[in-house]
């Protein structure tokens, strides 16, 4: 909103003058720079969650949103119980504070803000039913404990598919070519569309739509099913980001795109003021979250946060370094799907003590902590390795 009210009154504020060549738009001419806006957004997301934790928190633990302190497990059935009272649903400051920052300091004029935005609320919602129907199951006494899997599975694939249709449609103007000049290989990329010979090769809509419904729906419930810890998913969700941030800025400029070799995607800059939100909301959310917690992110957050991540992967066509910078995401969702499998396969055995794989960990002897810290350092691990891949390819 601040950029467009910049834009549209440019030539008023320059004429402005105030004293020597100082005029009213040099005071505000910082909001034209993508990089100071992406900063902005962070720093105004970290305050929004800082300033409105308390008052949230306290307002959760009054209606008694708390994790109800069940499992399936037995063996983590004790440490369940002793977070029983800790408050749920914070993931509402999370998707807050970010669509605050970006509406302020994103174009809001550009398709893919708009898109990022409605699949943020769309994901915030889907999770925040689900997270309420869990919370107030005894309260209602009909026992229905969250959404059913496929419940949840339909609205994930259902916004998915639209949001790659769009953002298909979206890169098909000639001012949406992305590309990449001046290389020995070149590379060419239109909307859905990557090459990396002479004549081009063109992916069609439905493939363009079913990756994107793959990184969208696989990350939101990759993210979800690693939020067991204080502080585990909203720290990884911050070094993810991180390097998603580096994508992203590269991507959407046209010399740092040559530079690195990479398709250079017309208008996704202004996804980095997105993910520099995600990353100060959930900086933010870590000082309530990390251990002991004073509140968890529920369904509300971890949901919107991969889906996001899954949606500028796909825009700025980085899936494969994006899903490495996940690696502990995918493992931890690869756990649940191993176990399950083999569970069924074999009538009863298991493959790990307990999935997801950091409850398995935990149940080796690992502290709590341990488990956490460990996980950030191999995500930062990954984040480099993501980056270095630029270069070594």
């Amino acid at each position: 909103m601040l950029y467009w009210l910049l834009d549209h009154f440019r030539n008023t504020l320059d004429g402005v003058g105030l004293f020597g060549d100082l005029t009213l738009y040099s005071l505000v001419r910082l909001l034209d720079e993508l990089e100071f806006r992406t900063l902005a957004a962070a720093a105004l997301a970290f305050l929004f969650v800082l300033f409105f934790g308390p008052k949230t928190i306290a307002r959760l633990r009054a209606m008694k949103i708390g994790d109800t302190g069940v499992t399936d497990a037995e063996a983590l059935r004790k440490h369940a119980e002793s977070k029983a009272n800790v408050p749920t649903m914070g993931g509402v400051l999370i998707v807050g504070s970010i669509f605050t920052s970006v509406f302020l300091l994103a174009d809001i004029r550009s398709a893919y803000v708009y898109m990022a935005l409605i699949l943020l609320i769309w994901m915030a919602v889907v999770g925040g039913v689900d997270d309420w129907l869990k919370l107030t199951a005894a309260r209602r006494g009909d026992g229905r404990q969250g959404l059913h899997a496929w419940e949840k599975l339909v609205f994930q694939l259902g916004i998915a598919t639209l949001i790659g249709v769009f953002a298909y449609n979206q890169g098909e103007g000639p001012k949406s070519l992305p590309h990449v000049l001046n290389l020995p290989l070149q590379s060419t990329y239109k909307g859905s569309s990557y090459a990396l010979s002479e004549s081009l090769v063109y992916l069609s809509k439905p493939i363009y739509v079913f990756i994107t419904v793959m990184m969208v729906a696989g990350l939101s419930n990759a993210v979800n099913i690693s939020d067991g810890m204080d502080g585990l998913s909203s720290g990884l969700t911050v070094i993810v980001a991180i390097g998603l941030l580096v994508l992203t800025l590269i991507a959407g400029q046209d010399v740092w795109a040559q530079r690195m070799r990479v398709p250079h995607i017309e208008g996704s800059g202004e996804l980095a003021v997105i993910v520099g939100a995600i990353i100060g909301a959930c900086l933010g959310f870590l000082w309530w979250n990390c251990s002991p917690a004073q509140v968890f992110m529920g369904d509300t957050g971890s949901l919107s946060l991969g889906a996001l991540i899954g949606y500028v992967a796909v825009v700025i066509r980085q899936e494969l370094l994006v899903l490495l910078m996940c690696g502990v995401f995918i493992a931890e969702i690869g756990s649940v799907v191993l176990q399950v499998g083999y569970f069924k396969a074999t009538k009863g055995k298991r493959i790990f003590r307990c999935a997801p794989y950091h409850h398995h960990l935990h149940l080796a002897g690992w502290r709590e902590q341990q488990v956490v810290a460990r996980l950030w350092i191999v995500g930062v691990v990954l984040v480099i390795a993501a980056l270095a891949m630029l270069k070594v390819r």
